[in-house]
């Protein structure tokens, strides 16, 4: 893509192919129109140019040009080659540096899920300010002249952050997904971050030649732009629609990168902000860090005008699943589940050795205060039965209807990582028709958040739709039971006793207001009621999880279950009995446990490694 503005008049700019011989091509004296029809040659030329970023440091230097007169160009590195179709375009936009190499590390992932473009600014370019927004404004709008459908990413660090952030305060219009570490929008309390990528640009000057004395010119030219851009901001920032993601990365010394972070969370209408204190500074050369991943984490990824999240879905890698899994791995040693299942008829085994491994399949079981079951359950099916769980969940864990007082969506990374869904009816459909393994708790957030004396009751609503959607596609239901959860705390105010209480009534209210109703549409039907509040617990010495998994009750070729509402009414309640006589088995069995307290399980971990499956009652 051509620079705009003076920098294309009589300019000469080369696209470089690895291991073949260089294609200059000259932009003379030529109008709007006729630029723009240039711009779309080269582009079209720059699909097929791929530059390697394991030669960064001699192409950088190549691509400055030092006294060439070299404006700003577009590269596409050939690590990013293996994009699958229909892949969003990613632009990258450059640090204080300008080398366009600041995402080398990510650059073989992020090659799979995106076709990659980066800007490289050369040392001595002196473009201005408006006209490199005009560049990345023309690069995108012939972009969605190609594929109006799919969103357009802009990834930047500090002074690149900066610019996304104007090219989008410019375009409201276009469907624009941003990515920042560490913005330089405050440049007072951004110096301290410019450090590092200035001392790369210092040294590279330097060994270009004899031009000591444009070494302090090249750097005001960029703090002045820096500059241009943040007052433009601080007028225009209220103008981004663009969905955004924050990152922050430093040690201490650049605390300033939080305080901004948290200024632009309020500012921007559709902004999330992840935070990693123990990286470097730039964030995208930190060999720890990886941006895809985290991308995934935080359901930024998608191809089309909205969000899908079954067919956006990027299955986490086997090392990714266990870096996630990692801070939970507590849950294993403090509660350390046992898992049953049922093959034949009533022949109970240990393990998941009953579970179908060939989908459509539809887990349905009772939910347990606080919901914190879901860790230890689907992290079992991913490690013990190599089964990745779809889990269909509340909209409280993707998106909220405002900010307030409910805990940060960064907390459900987790889930939307391991293939969590919102529970609607359209993303059931779609689950099943790809043949997954999905789980769906039919008392939601009615059983999470269930009142004093409701421990392990099933609160259900009463449409058993759930039952003809697995009819549909021939789904293999399995109903399961799990207790442990509720005996880990003593509920001392429920929701009955909290809105009687008028300050918690107006809290508990403020709560359910930030979060999308289950039961305003029919689509939504099988959640159960919505009731968002903080209980009120006093924790016991933890006990111990139990799941049983029943008999799989298969729904291929039931018609009558399809088209009788009646019929699958009786299919209703007989899942409904399954999961309460699967309730009333674990507590019985669990009487005879040994090692139902945490404290001998802990001695006999310390004794066989933490890392052992407790024995339990015999079968």
């Amino acid at each position: 893509m051509l620079p705009v503005g003076k920098t294309a008049v009589g300019a000469s700019f080369q696209i470089p192919y690895l291991r073949r011989p260089r294609i200059k091509l000259e932009v003379g004296f030529c109008s709007g129109k006729s630029r723009q029809r240039i711009a779309s040659r080269v582009v079209r030329r720059l699909r097929s140019a791929r530059l390697s970023s394991n030669d960064n440091g001699e192409q950088s230097r190549e691509l400055d040009k030092v006294g060439g007169g070299e404006p700003p160009r577009w590269f596409s590195p050939l690590e990013c080659s293996s994009r699958s179709s229909g892949s969003p375009r990613l632009l990258f936009l450059p640090g204080i540096d300008g080398d366009g190499f600041g995402l080398k590390l990510q650059h073989e992932k992020l090659g799979e899920i995106f076709d990659i473009w980066c800007l490289h600014i050369p040392l001595l370019d002196r473009t201005r300010f408006s006209d490199l927004v005009a560049l990345v404004e023309s690069t995108i709008r012939f972009e969605i002249e190609q594929a109006a459908a799919r969103p357009t990413y802009l990834v930047g660090e500090s002074f690149g952050a900066s610019l996304a952030l104007v090219v989008a305060a410019q375009n409201p219009d276009i469907d624009l997904i941003l990515i920042l570490a560490n913005p330089a929008s405050t440049i007072n309390k951004s110096l301290l971050q410019s450090v590092v990528p200035l001392s790369d640009v210092v040294h590279r000057l330097m060994q270009a030649g004899p031009h000591v004395s444009w070494i302090p010119d090249t750097i005001l030219w960029k703090l002045r732009m820096m500059d241009e851009m943040q007052i433009f901001l601080n007028f225009n920032l209220h103008s981004v629609k663009a969905q955004v993601l924050i990152l922050t990365s430093g040690s201490d010394i650049l605390v300033s990168h939080i305080t901004e972070c948290e200024r632009l969370h309020s500012k921007l209408q559709h902004s999330d902000v992840r935070s990693f204190p123990g990286k470097s500074n730039p964030l995208f050369l930190d060999d720890t860090f990886d941006l895809v991943a985290t991308i995934k984490r935080s359901c930024y990824y998608r191809r089309g005008a909205t969000i899908d999240h079954v067919l956006d879905f990027l299955p986490p890698t086997s090392s990714e699943y266990k870096k996630t899994y990692e801070p939970f791995r507590w849950m294993d040693v403090a509660l350390n589940p046992v898992m049953l299942s049922t093959v034949d008829e009533r022949n109970v085994v240990w393990g998941l050795a009953g579970i179908p491994s060939d989908g459509p399949v539809l887990f349905v079981g009772n939910h347990m205060m606080l919901g914190m079951d879901l860790v230890p359950l689907i992290s079992r099916f991913w490690f013990d039965g190599n089964i990745l769980l779809r889990v269909m969940a509340h909209p409280f864990f993707f998106s909220r209807l405002k900010k307030g007082n409910l805990p940060d969506l960064s907390l459900f990374d987790w889930m939307r990582h391991y293939g969590g869904v919102p529970v609607t009816a359209t993303n059931m459909y779609k689950l099943l028709s790809l043949k997954c393994h999905v789980l769906l708790y039919p008392g939601g957030i009615s059983e999470v958040f269930h009142g004093k004396g409701d421990e392990y009751k099933l609160i259900w609503p009463s449409e058993p739709e759930f039952i003809r959607m697995a009819a549909r596609f021939g789904a293999k239901i399995v109903p399961f039971g799990a207790i442990g959860e509720d005996d880990m705390v003593e509920l001392i105010l429920d929701y009955n006793d909290q809105m009687k209480i008028p300050a918690l009534k107006t809290f508990i209210d403020g709560l359910t207001s930030e979060v999308v109703s289950l039961r305003n549409n029919s689509e939504d039907e099988m959640g159960g009621k919505q009731v968002f509040y903080y209980p009120v617990c006093v924790p016991k010495l933890p006990g111990r999880l139990y799941f049983l998994f029943g008999k799989p009750i298969p729904t291929e070729g039931r018609k009558d279950v399809l088209r009788d509402k009646e019929r699958a009414g009786e299919l209703y309640l007989e899942i409904q009995r399954e999961i309460r006589k699967s309730i009333r088995y674990l507590k019985a069995k669990r009487e005879k446990d040994p090692y139902r307290n945490i404290l001998s399980r802990l001695a006999y971990m310390a004794f066989h490694g933490f890392h052992s499956q407790v024995p339990t009652f015999e079968i």
